[in-house]
C-alpha cells in the first residue's frame, strides 16, 4: 500500500480553503481565522512505581472570537502537536456550525492509558490539570475541556475535583469541564450525545430525499446496511440507536483486532459486552481477522467511528457504502473525499455529524452556571396543566381517557428528555441548513464545503461585529 502523505491538519486546512474560496473571505481575514492562535506544549514529572516518568501534553486554541473556548482533551501515544491543532480548528468551525456559543480549543496527552492503573491514572490526570490550570487552559470562563478518545467521565471528574481544589471559592466551578457524571454536575444523556447525535443526523437525512436518492438510496432507515467501524462510546451508542430504535441492519463491525460479520444483523449489545469482557472482538459469532475486506464490503451506510484518516487515497475507491457519516473527527482525507464524491457517495462530514457531543456539553455548561436540573421549575407545573386538559376533554366527550396513554401524556419532561429534545433540534436545523446551501448554488460540490463555508460565515460575522 502507498503511503499516506496528507496529514490531518493539511486536509482540514485545504477543505478550508475551497470553502473559503467560495464565500470569498479576504486573505488577511482568511489567515487570521485558519491559524491556531496559540499552542501549548507542557511537560511535567509525576513520581510513580518508585520513578519519575516526564509526561506531555498539549492544548491548542484555535480561535476566541467567541469565549469560552471548547474542545476535548484525548489521551493517546499517538497524539502530537499537528493532531491537537487540526482538532481544534475543527472544534471552532463545528461550533459556528450548530451555533454554539464557544471558540474551538483541543488538547491531548501522549500516553497509552491502558498501560497504567487506575489510581496511577488519577495522578497523572490531576497534575496535567494543575499545569492546565497555571495557563488559564482550564476555566468555566475561558477554556472548558470535554472527553475525547482516550477519556471519559472518570477523567473529567478528576479534573474538576482538582480544579475545585485548586480555586475552592470559584461558584462556578465544576463547569470548568463537561462530559462529568451526573454526581459531579453532569447532564443525562451526555455520554450517549455524539451516538445519539449521528441518529439524528441519519433520520435527518433521510428526510431529504434528493439527498439520499442522488447515492442511490431511497426509502427510510429500516433495513439500511449499516457498516460501524470502531465500537467505542461513539460506534456502540450510533449502532445501539440504530439498530433498536430504526430498525437497521448492522451488518459489519470492525476494531483493532479484527471484525465482526452477519449479514442478518449483529447482536450489538452483546457484541459490546464481549469486547467489554475480553479487550476485542476475537471469538464473537462471526469474527473474521480480515478488517479491510469489512472496510470494502457492500453496504448502505458506513459510519467510521474510530480516528482520522481511515479512507484515503489509498483506498477509497474500494469503499462501496452509498453514504457515510464520519462520527469520528478527520476519518476522510480531503483527497479522498474528492474521489468518493465522483462516485456520488454521500459524505455527511464530521463538521456536523459528531457535533452531537459539542451540543450536549454546550447543555451541561449552561446547567453549571444556572446550578439546576433541567425541568426542575416546570416538570410538575406541565403535568398540572395536562392534567387539567385531559379532565376537560372527558368532561366534554363523555368518556374516560384510554388509561394505557394517560400516564405517557401528562408526564413531563425529564432532563433526558429535554436534552435529546435539544439534540434532535440542533440536528435537525443543522441538517437542513447545510443540504439547502448545498442545493442553493451550484458552485458548491457536496455537504462538506457547504457545511464548512456556512461555518466561515459565521465566524467571519463575529469578526465583523468585532470591528476586526
Amino acid at each position: 500500500m502507498a503511503k499516506q502523505t496528507e496529514t490531518f491538519l493539511h486536509s482540514v486546512e485545504k477543505m478550508f480553503d475551497q470553502a473559503a474560496d467560495l464565500v470569498g473571505v479576504s486573505d488577511d481575514l482568511r489567515h487570521k481565522i485558519k491559524v491556531a492562535n496559540s499552542t501549548y506544549t507542557v511537560r511535567f514529572g509525576v513520581r510513580l512505581r518508585n520513578k519519575l516518568f516526564t509526561f506531555t501534553g498539549y492544548r491548542s486554541v484555535h480561535s476566541e472570537h467567541r469565549e469560552p473556548v471548547k474542545g476535548g482533551i484525548r489521551y493517546s501515544p499517538h497524539a502530537d502537536q499537528n493532531e491537537v491543532e487540526a482538532l481544534a480548528a475543527l472544534m471552532t468551525y463545528k461550533c459556528a456550525l450548530v451555533e454554539a456559543p464557544f471558540g474551538g480549543s483541543k488538547g491531548a496527552l501522549v500516553i497509552d492509558p491502558n498501560e497504567w492503573e487506575e489510581h496511577e491514572l488519577e495522578r497523572i490526570t490531576r497534575r496535567f490539570t494543575q499545569e492546565l490550570a497555571k495557563r488559564s487552559l482550564i476555566s468555566p470562563a475561558q477554556n472548558v475541556p470535554a472527553p475525547d478518545m482516550g477519556t471519559g467521565e472518570r477523567e473529567m471528574s478528576w479534573m474538576a475535583d482538582e480544579y475545585k481544589r485548586l480555586y475552592p471559592s470559584e461558584i462556578n466551578g465544576w463547569g470548568c469541564v463537561t462530559g462529568k457524571p451526573v454526581s459531579k454536575g453532569g447532564i443525562r444523556g451526555r455520554v450517549e450525545a455524539t451516538g445519539r447525535g449521528i441518529q439524528y443526523a441519519l433520520r435527518e437525512a433521510f428526510r431529504h430525499p434528493k439527498d439520499i436518492e442522488w447515492a442511490g438510496l431511497s426509502g427510510t432507515l429500516k433495513g439500511k446496511r449499516v457498516v460501524v467501524q470502531g465500537l467505542g462510546n461513539v460506534g456502540y451508542h450510533a449502532a445501539q440507536f440504530l439498530s433498536q430504535e430504526d430498525e437497521s441492519i448492522i451488518v459489519g463491525v470492525m476494531e483493532r483486532d479484527g471484525a465482526v460479520v452477519d449479514l442478518e444483523g449483529i447482536d450489538i449489545d452483546g457484541l459490546h459486552k464481549h469486547v467489554h469482557d475480553n479487550g476485542g472482538v476475537k471469538g464473537f459469532k462471526g469474527y473474521t481477522p480480515d478488517s479491510d475486506s469489512v472496510l470494502t464490503m457492500d453496504c448502505d451506510i458506513f459510519i467510521p467511528a474510530a480516528m482520522e484518516g481511515v479512507i484515503t487515497e489509498n483506498n477509497a475507491d474500494s469503499i462501496r457504502a452509498k453514504v457515510i457519516i464520519e462520527a469520528a473527527n478527520g476519518p476522510i482525507t480531503f483527497t479522498a473525499n474528492e474521489m468518493l464524491r465522483q462516485r456520488q457517495c454521500l459524505i455527511i462530514p464530521d463538521l456536523y455529524a459528531n457535533a452531537g457531543g459539542v451540543t450536549v456539553s454546550y447543555f451541561e455548561w449552561v446547567k453549571n452556571l444556572s446550578h439546576i436540573r433541567f425541568g426542575r421549575m416546570q416538570r410538575r407545573e406541565h403535568e398540572r396543566q395536562t392534567l387539567n386538559m385531559v379532565e376537560a376533554i372527558e368532561e366534554m366527550v363523555g368518556s374516560k381517557f384510554p388509561a394505557n396513554h394517560l400516564e405517557k401524556i401528562i408526564e413531563g419532561p425529564t432532563e433526558l428528555d429535554l436534552v435529546r429534545s435539544g439534540l434532535d433540534d440542533v440536528m435537525r436545523e443543522g441538517y437542513q441548513v447545510i443540504s439547502q446551501k448545498w442545493a442553493s448554488d451550484s458552485r458548491i460540490p457536496d455537504l462538506r464545503t457547504a457545511a464548512m463555508m456556512i461555518a466561515l460565515e459565521r465566524i467571519q460575522d463575529s469578526y465583523d461585529s468585532l470591528g476586526i
